[in-house]
């Protein structure tokens, strides 16, 4: 039979290495976890501010208004069309009935169009949120980097602005005055 001290001096030895082995995957855990907030933190300085996302989110929402307001125009240019169809010539009645119906089914597009944006959307407030939450619980441990001496032009590329957020065409006007 083995000696006891011999047994639990070799414990102690390979309790020893297994110590040493989990201190360094601890060790390589804390890295991966130190490069990751270097990368999220990183986000802010690549222009992810928490007006971007909200930003896109409004504008996507315009575009679902000003689709189905053009779909709306394009469904009563249709009825009229239905209207005037009956008083033309046989022919040109039917070549109109066709081309209405035509428009109506490909008219469907806003409601798919729609759908697939809320979607998007949807996925939008999710990334808006955990980023949040991910900055936040950041933001006490680490500060971010001051920007560089980078031109600004946030202010210059808009783009089509949404309704009561443009400038006014007497404020562009005056410009030119």
């Amino acid at each position: 039979m083995a000696d006891p001290d011999d047994v639990i001096a070799g414990l102690r030895g390979n309790l020893a290495a297994t110590a040493t082995t989990l201190l360094q995957e601890l060790e390589e855990l804390s890295r991966v976890i130190a490069t990751a907030r270097a990368e999220v933190i990183a986000l802010r300085a690549e222009g992810l501010d928490e007006r971007a996302i909200p930003t896109a989110t409004d504008e996507l929402a315009a575009i679902v208004q000003h689709t189905a307001q053009a779909t709306h125009e394009i469904l009563d240019a249709c009825e009229k069309l239905e209207l005037l169809a009956p008083k033309a010539a046989p022919e040109v009645a039917e070549g109109l009935t066709a081309a209405t119906t035509r428009i109506y089914e490909a008219c469907a597009f806003q409601d798919i169009t729609g759908q697939r944006i809320a979607k998007v959307v949807s996925a939008l407030q999710t990334i808006e949120t955990r980023i949040g939450r991910a900055k936040a619980s950041l933001a006490a441990e680490v500060q971010p980097p001051p920007a560089a001496n980078a031109p600004r032009v946030d202010g210059l590329l808009n783009g089509p602005q949404l309704p009561g957020a443009a400038i006014s065409q007497s404020a562009i006007d005056a410009l030119f005055d």
